[in-house]
């Protein structure tokens, strides 16, 4: 048989040769096989179709279908992605195998936007802002707010996060399983963006098990962060060992999260070591699905970890994750500084921002170096540079601008 590579496929289909590549990873060529890091695709291969018109098979049995892998797949309309258990590589098979109707829609407004495409998102959750279905109109401001932010839309972002709030606070009147999805959706639109958790937010305690697991995983994903905002670095890097040891990598989008904070917390602690297991383990889940929005939000807490172990040997997903942080923090800034009164700066690089969050924690121009695989006198010019960019004069005033 005659085989093709992906560059010379992705030539004959008119398409990126990324999108080849996915297509390989997600089973969806017959025949392909990979060798090493290349795909050998099969010559007379046909070129899968656009797969949001491909045919959905109705879920069978009144307890619902089994999640690729053979996992049970929870029913709940609140963020159903992040609730599915998938193996990784089989992210876009979890979204296909839902019915057609609101809970295949927003999942597809979270697939579109943890692996990258925000315009793409923000278009699939928009339909969504005003439903009748409240699980379905929580999920799409959540999702409609994040993805705003990465496309400059700042206006459109507020007005999203304002309704997260405007529904926790008239969420009393509502059942208990309403109020549960209310709190999580009003959390999770305030940690990333580093703001107070809205008024009327009730304890953890009293709405998680209300939760299914995988968003019960992501609720703690959230506590964890909160913990770490407050200097907790010690708590919160327990939860989130807590939360995996109970099973929550079997839903990946939570698991990645968690992962990443607890990269934060680790190197914090400068526990490096626990730092890079933790940042291998997210990328593992993520990599197979291009899942890889969240490692561009968390840029700047993750200490310089993707430079030192991402970069290196996935340069080309790394430059596309540093792409995302450029977009998501500008966002994030506009919408977090003139909220919070903070001036996180907004005119670094993306390494100079990692090299003055570990200076800014104290670490040594050596440290740094040995860390980020750079020579000291390269730390020493990425740092006075920034200090001229800031207009400060000492290492103790990068604390100021900093997400610490």
């Amino acid at each position: 048989m005659e085989y093709l590579t992906v560059r010379e496929t992705a030539e004959k289909w008119k398409l990126s040769d990324r999108m080849v590549q996915q297509f390989c990873i997600q089973g969806r060529i017959p025949g392909a096989q990979k060798f090493g890091k290349s795909w050998a695709i099969p010559a007379d291969a046909e070129k899968p179709g656009d797969p949001r018109r491909a045919a959905r098979q109705p879920s069978p049995a009144p307890e619902g279908p089994a999640a690729p892998g053979g996992l049970p797949e929870d029913r709940t309309d609140l963020m159903p992605l992040m609730n599915t258990p998938f193996p990784p590589g089989r992210c876009w098979a979890a979204v296909e195998a839902m019915e057609e109707g609101p809970r295949r829609d927003i999942a597809l407004a979270e697939y579109h936007y943890f692996t990258g495409k925000p315009e793409e998102a923000a278009r699939e959750a928009a339909r969504y802002l005003t439903s009748e279905d409240m699980k379905a109109r929580l999920s799409a401001c959540l999702i409609y707010a994040y993805a705003n932010l990465s496309i400059g839309q700042i206006q459109r972002a507020r007005f999203a996060l304002g309704e997260l709030n405007a529904t926790l606070s008239a969420a009393g009147e509502r059942s208990p399983q309403l109020r549960a999805a209310a709190a999580f959706v009003a959390a999770a639109g305030a940690v990333l963006l580093h703001l107070p958790l809205p008024e009327g937010l009730p304890e953890l305690q009293s709405f998680l098990p209300l939760l299914p697991p995988g968003l019960r995983a992501f609720a703690l994903y959230v506590y964890a962060h909160q913990r770490y905002l407050q200097g907790d670095y010690g708590p919160s890097a327990g939860v989130v060992e807590g939360a995996l040891a109970m099973g929550a990598e079997r839903y990946p989008i939570p698991a990645i999260y968690l992962h990443l904070v607890a990269v934060m917390d680790y190197m914090s602690l400068k526990q490096t070591g626990w730092a890079r297991a933790h940042l291998l383990a997210a990328w593992e889940l993520a990599r197979p699905d291009d899942l890889i929005e969240g490692f561009g939000e968390h840029h700047g807490l993750l200490g310089g970890m993707l430079e030192a172990e991402i970069k290196p040997q996935w340069p080309e997903d790394f430059r596309r994750i540093i792409d995302i942080t450029y977009r998501f923090s500008a966002g994030w800034r506009r919408v977090h500084n003139p909220t919070t009164g903070h001036d996180v700066a907004d005119d670094l690089t993306t390494t100079e921002f990692a090299a003055c969050m570990l200076a800014a924690r104290g670490w040594t121009n050596q440290e740094i170096a040995d860390h980020m695989h750079i020579s000291p006198n390269t730390v020493k010019r990425h740092i006075a540079v920034s200090l001229e960019k800031l207009n400060i004069r000492r290492r103790q005033d990068l604390k100021q601008f900093m997400l610490l």
